[in-house]
């Protein structure tokens, strides 16, 4: 088969992989805030599908548990159509019992005022597998990956075969014209490189290297942003208004090469499904500032398509609680019987969490978050990392700053620095010379940096390009581990004896402004075969050799990667150095609890056209209890909670809500404190002000 030539969008030829678009053209659009995703993906080998299917009795369950949008299926990842396609009747699913099943479940929940979003999966496509065999991306041995044998649909479609994208805009043309299309949901769109020779001459074009991995990837990324947008305005020809997104399981600054493709985000992340109870709040801190969005946990008690499990009604409540405290709706996955039966059981559980969702929701619609810190995300300086490969740096520092309640965002490198009054590198975030001079003037301004390890370094040289920092590279250090040793004000909180620092850190010399606020004593020597000393390191010899930390002014630096090794085994002498950096350059946080466990998470937003600040507390504790993942069961509450706030307005009033019960206040430090009587899970928390 000859493939003919598949153009690219045209790219100046000097724009940046990193240059963050215009997406000033979206409107703000208004997200269901109790949606369900409701999969489909059945097997060919199952009789009477749908048979038991009604549609008033689905719409029905679904509004009695306070759902007001749910995604249905067009196509699943088997390859089957779930409505009367006039097109590809080959592919309606071959034991559908109910040929026009997605328009009757579209129709029953219009009626109740349900909205529906249609499913379309994109690259695993089994049946499209199997009857164009030249659909398939190839590996690096020519193969197909994922043969006959192989359970499962996960051979990947190539979105740049020109076959694949015409069956696509035809599936899609179809949908548009033959049903009330709400939104699509178009799932399974990843960067994916295939080494099928229209790849490899779309490649050399661009003068990239097929055999290079990194270049591979890279126009991969290229490919599929570039669908997405062709794929964008194909619908647009159709419909003007249905809401559109593409799913990768994971949202970051790559996306943004392709956020014109969008309408909002919705966040895939079941903690349970691979994803880690941390995921959510990462993605979620920097999808916000770009696009209305949606967190999408499930009901499984793992991942999707575990059949008959129940989540903890605790661990549901947390996760739709937290994504209404981050700002985003709330969304549930679920898979309906291949009989098309609801399950009762799941729907009184997401019902009994829905109904609460329904009480908060007047204090989140429209409410934007506050954030006193911006932390760069690693992405940031590679934007071909994926949710699977993302540093541990990120989930350490994340960690951190949760677990002492600061108020903090997830930027990039193209982010207004002027907005926080502190800025965290964490461990890797090398610059270009024009970032970095982009960060001195924000020190200049009056903005703080704490950074650390190989941060503020030369992307492509072993130098400190960030001059705000005041400190020169001289080597990796030669000890590991090494033990630091703070003096005032960073020693707050810490023994007064040296610490151990487990992972390598770098030698630095401090410039003339760089004060030296922690020094590193080495051990006795290196463990090696020839020398060592009891089950682990040598301690302390007692000699300093360098420094640990550099101080200056504005900007405070740690040799060691805090935030890496934090995430690896979480020392709490790591976590205490930083809280006392951020604490030195934070006299009046947003946010500041005064008798409160780490595992409190609070946030604050504002609704400005309401004249309020709403603060969330919650208090779920995630637990390794099996080998897998973590799960919460319990809800432990904390009671006689002392907050401290510090916002713009004064305050006038301040309530628990929705209970709408008032709470004593008083002005102290410039803001404001009010203790909480009792927390038992999740509590907003209402100031009124007057503008």
């Amino acid at each position: 088969m000859v493939i003919s030539h598949i153009p690219l969008l045209p790219r100046k030829a000097d724009q940046s992989e990193q240059q963050s678009p215009d997406h000033s053209i979206h409107q703000a659009i208004e997200l269901r805030y109790r949606q369900v995703h409701l999969d489909f993906h059945t097997s060919e080998y199952i009789d009477d599908v749908a048979a038991q299917f009604d549609a008033e009795h689905f719409a029905d369950t679904l509004l009695k548990a306070h759902v007001d949008s749910v995604t249905c299926f067009a196509r699943c990842h088997h390859g089957w159509l779930y409505y009367d396609s006039k097109l590809f009747p080959e592919r309606i699913h071959p034991n559908l019992c109910r040929t026009d099943l997605l328009r009757e479940q579209i129709e029953a929940c219009h009626r109740r005022g349900i909205r529906v979003p249609i499913y379309v999966t994109v690259q695993w496509d089994a049946y499209s597998g199997r009857t164009h065999p030249e659909w398939k991306c190839i590996d690096g041995n020519n193969n197909r990956p994922c043969g006959t044998l192989d359970p499962g649909f996960y051979a990947y479609l190539d979105v740049y075969h020109p076959g694949y994208r015409q069956f696509l805009k035809q599936h899609v043309q179809e949908l548009l014209e033959t049903l009330p299309v709400d939104g699509l949901f178009f799932d399974i769109v990843n960067p994916i490189y295939s080494r099928a020779p229209h790849w490899i001459d779309g490649m050399l074009r661009l003068n990239l290297n097929p055999e290079s991995e990194a270049d591979c990837l890279k126009f991969a990324h290229r490919v599929v942003n570039e669908w997405k947008l062709e794929m964008t305005q194909w619908v647009r020809q159709f419909n003007s208004d249905c809401t559109i997104f593409y799913n990768s399981g994971h949202i970051g600054p790559n996306h943004l090469q392709s956020i014109k493709s969008y309408t909002h985000w919705e966040l895939e992340s079941l903690p349970s499904g691979g994803w880690g109870y941390l995921h959510f709040p990462i993605a979620m801190r920097y999808a916000r500032q770009y696009l209305p969005s949606v967190g999408m946990t499930g009901k499984f008690h793992s991942s999707w398509g575990d059949f008959n499990s129940y989540k903890n009604k605790t661990a549901l409540e947390y996760e739709c609680f937290q994504a209404l405290a981050l700002g985003a709706g709330c969304s549930i996955g679920d898979q309906m019987h291949p009989s098309g039966q609801l399950s009762p059981a799941t729907y009184e559980l997401i019902g009994s969490v829905y109904s609460a969702v329904a009480r908060k929701e007047p204090w989140c619609r429209e409410a934007r978050a506050m954030a006193d810190i911006a932390v760069v995300t690693p992405e940031a300086c590679d934007p071909l990392i994926t949710r699977n490969a993302l540093p541990m740096s990120i989930f350490g520092v994340t960690r951190m700053l949760q677990e002492t309640q600061q108020q903090f965002d997830i930027i990039d490198l193209n982010a207004d620095f002027e907005a926080y009054k502190l800025v965290v590198l964490p461990d890797d975030i090398r610059l270009t010379r024009e970032e970095a001079a982009k960060l001195d003037r924000y020190v200049q301004e009056g903005g703080s940096i704490i950074a650390s390890h190989r941060s503020g370094m030369d992307k492509q040289a072993d130098e400190f390009v960030l001059k705000a920092l005041n400190v020169d590279y001289v080597r990796e250090a030669p000890y590991e581990p090494d033990f630091i040793c703070a003096k005032p004000p960073l020693d707050r909180g810490l023994p007064g004896e040296p610490l151990v620092m487990y992972s390598r850190g770098l030698q630095v010399a401090p410039r003339a402004d760089g004060r030296i606020a922690a020094v590193v004593q080495r051990p006795y020597f290196n463990r090696t075969w020839r020398h060592y000393c009891s089950h682990m390191h040598a301690p302390s010899s007692g000699e300093v050799v360098y420094p640990g930390i550099v101080a200056s002014p504005r900007c405070i630096y740690f040799a060691h990667p805090i935030f890496t090794q934090y995430q690896k085994n979480t020392p709490r002498w790591y976590k205490q150095l930083f809280v006392n950096a951020v604490e030195s350059f934070l006299a009046a946080p947003l946010i500041r609890v005064f008798n409160a466990p780490s595992t409190l998470l609070v946030s604050i937003n504002v609704q400005p056209k309401l004249n309020r600040y709403i603060v969330h507390l919650l208090h779920y504790i995630p637990e390794r209890r099996g080998t897998e993942f973590d799960i919460i069961e319990d809800v432990i509450p904390l009671h006689d909670l002392e907050i401290g706030v510090h916002v713009p307005h004064a305050v006038t009033a301040v309530a628990m809500v929705p209970e709408k019960v008032p709470l004593d206040f008083r002005t102290l430090d410039g803001g404001i404190r009010v203790c909480v009587p009792k927390l038992a899970g999740h509590q907003m928390i209402e100031l009124a002000y007057e503008t």
